[in-house]
């Protein structure tokens, strides 16, 4: 208590409550503040992390916003005021406290959501998922109740798009399962049936007499699944792992489309944007890393965290379209992204630049300017707020014609003229320690570039200095190294003794926690295997090298809690941020403050 009274002058004072863009000014809403109605802060030591999910009922009275939020044991359920009103936490429409267990994510279906019902999905640290409705009070069904599935820990549940039935669950066992709430789980564990097999994943049906629960479980890389998100179209599905593999799916046909690999560690976190063109991934590398869809390669990577990213999430609202004439030059995979790529219509189209967005991709084959903002949160419990700006998206443009909101600090780009889409066919050999053998890379392009060759023009921000020799399309190597050596995970000449010691720290890096030491243990005795996997990836498709993309810098990048940040979601006039102490905070938007 006494460390705590002397630091906390000071801690105090770091802890931002505003920051502004170029749109304005966003404000904390300290009113607007939901936790558990005693306001404690949460001894976190040991639980799982807040996670938040929102749904709109609908109501006639304009109050049709809902929140649920878990907090340890705890569970709660409000009418979320957002920036209209102060929060009445002593009204809680719903509280549930579990023993032996404790929530660690929920999904609410929004197409099911009315003022008098919602369906809720629950899942938890012992591997049950459970389906409630918080305003009848009904507790309707439970999944894998005896834990004959699978015993470990729910690391994510998702509603399928587009359905009243089916839902995803994933674990921290690496395993996900398709759940029909219709059918039951059975009294005898699942025997499978291989469906459909590739590389480093496996989909099975369960082999049943009568419809049981699990219809379908997918083996999805090494070690946990921590989180999946489906594209806005409902048709793929982004899978981040703890081997550090980005792989996306058709989910339907399980088909794999394509992979990306972290700079270093797991993969936490990942979300698509608005109009499922790019995917953004974050993780214990510190860093945001921009994923192309169609080209299947990373874009960009952005540096401003100081330790593992826990959420990223795209901001629909912020995003902003040009439907002015683009200029003529574009390269061949820009245009026949948008003759291919097709979003089905009424998918939930909130604001008109993603309407605008979906409209575009479906009827016109000429780029698009666009500007994308994405944010993210991490245990440095900092917020960062990004800029997807035209000199990353389509960096062979006239500088003139590029937005330059976002700082590129070091950039190359791939090869442009006259390029077609280029495919990427990765082979992969396991040996039975759980390392990659020989992974096989091959680019196939009509252009006349070799397949790594790299351009003579970077794309580059107008505030920044240029490389000392630009003509050579290669940024010196020094500049890199200094950019990038600042925080310790990608220090590119550290010696193999001082690695070691940097991974054990990352292990407990802000007291990342998990329910078993075993996890711990488990994490560490992999480091060798991680490392020798980074080693064959690195510098190929799959990660490229810091010198090979642009490196962005947020345009904001503050202090907002003293605990490690769990949750960023993005609402038409404000964000939501949480932090592991259980406090849940609404930013209004530049302009959205309701005045007493």
């Amino acid at each position: 208590l006494q460390m705590a009274a002397e630091g906390g002058g000071k801690e105090t004072n770091d802890i931002k409550t505003q920051f502004t863009t170029r749109e304005g000014v966003y404000k904390l809403l300290t009113l607007s503040e939901y936790s558990r109605p005693n306001r404690v802060p949460f001894n976190s030591q040991g639980s799982n992390p807040v996670k938040v999910s929102f749904v709109n009922v609908n109501d006639q009275s304009g109050n049709g916003d809902r929140i649920c939020f878990n907090v340890g044991r705890e569970l709660y359920f409000y009418i979320y005021k957002g920036v209209r009103k102060a929060a009445d936490l002593s009204k809680p429409i719903d509280k549930r406290i579990y023993k032996g267990t404790q929530p660690t994510c929920h999904d609410f279906n929004p197409l099911t959501a009315t003022a008098e019902s919602v369906s809720l999905l629950v899942g938890f640290s012992a591997g049950q998922v459970q389906l409630i409705d918080p305003i009848k009070k009904e507790t309707s069904k439970l999944f894998n109740e005896e834990r004959l599935i699978d015993k470990s820990r729910v690391t994510c549940v998702r509603w399928v798009p587009g359905s009243e039935s089916l839902f995803l669950v994933a674990h921290s066992s690496g395993s996900m399962y398709l759940y029909n709430v219709e059918n039951t789980c059975g009294t005898t564990a699942p025997h499978y049936q291989l469906l459909k097999q590739g590389e480093n994943y496996a989909v099975h049906t369960c082999k049943s007499k009568s419809a049981r629960n699990p219809l379908l479980r997918w083996t999805i890389g090494e070690g946990a699944l921590n989180e999946f998100a489906f594209s806005p179209d409902g048709k793929f599905l982004a899978c981040a792992s703890q081997d550090g593999f980005l792989r996306v799916f058709g989910f339907d046909a399980a088909e794999l489309h394509g992979t990306m690999k972290s700079y270093f560690g797991g993969l936490l976190c990942v979300c698509w944007s608005p109009d499922g063109r790019y995917i953004v991934s974050g993780g214990e590398d510190d860093l945001v890393t921009v994923w192309s869809f169609l080209d299947c390669r990373v874009i960009a990577r952005g540096h401003g965290h100081k330790s593992w990213v826990s959420v990223v999430a795209f901001d629909h609202c912020t995003t902003s379209v040009d439907d002015g004439d683009p200029p003529s030059e574009f390269s061949g995979s820009d245009e026949d992204f948008h003759e291919q790529i097709h979003f089905a219509a009424g998918r939930d189209r909130a604001n008109s630049s993603q309407s605008r967005l979906s409209k575009r991709n479906s009827t016109d084959s000429r780029p698009v300017s666009v500007t994308y903002r994405f944010g993210s949160v991490g245990q440095d419990t900092q917020l960062c707020l990004w800029d997807l700006t035209e000199d990353i998206l389509f960096p062979h443009l006239p500088l003139s014609r590029a937005r330059t909101h976002t700082n590129v600090m070091s950039a190359t780009s791939p090869p442009t003229t006259g390029q077609t889409i280029t495919t990427v066919s990765i082979t992969t050999t396991t040996n039975s320690s759980g390392t990659n053998g020989n992974d096989n890379v091959s680019n196939s392009s009509s252009s006349g570039n070799p397949p790594n060759s790299l351009p003579g023009t970077l794309p580059r921000s107008n505030s920044l200095p240029q490389s000392a020799n630009p003509g050579n399309g290669i940024i010196d190597s020094t500049f890199i190294a200094n950019s990038v050596s600042k925080f310790a995970t990608l220090s590119l000449h550290e010696s193999r003794k001082e690695r070691h010691e940097k991974d054990h720290k990352r292990n407990y890096s802000m007291g990342h926690i998990s329910n078993k030491s075993s996890d711990k243990l488990n994490q560490l005795s992999s480091s060798r295997t991680a490392k020798a996997e980074a080693a064959k990836t690195l510098g190929t498709t799959l990660c490229p090298r810091m010198e090979e993309v642009p490196l962005l810098e947020p345009l904001v990048c503050k202090k907002i809690a003293h605990e490690r940040l769990t949750v960023l979601i993005f609402l038409e006039d404000c964000l939501v941020t949480a932090c592991q102490e259980g406090f849940v905070c609404t930013w209004a938007r530049p302009g959205k403050v309701v005045s007493d």
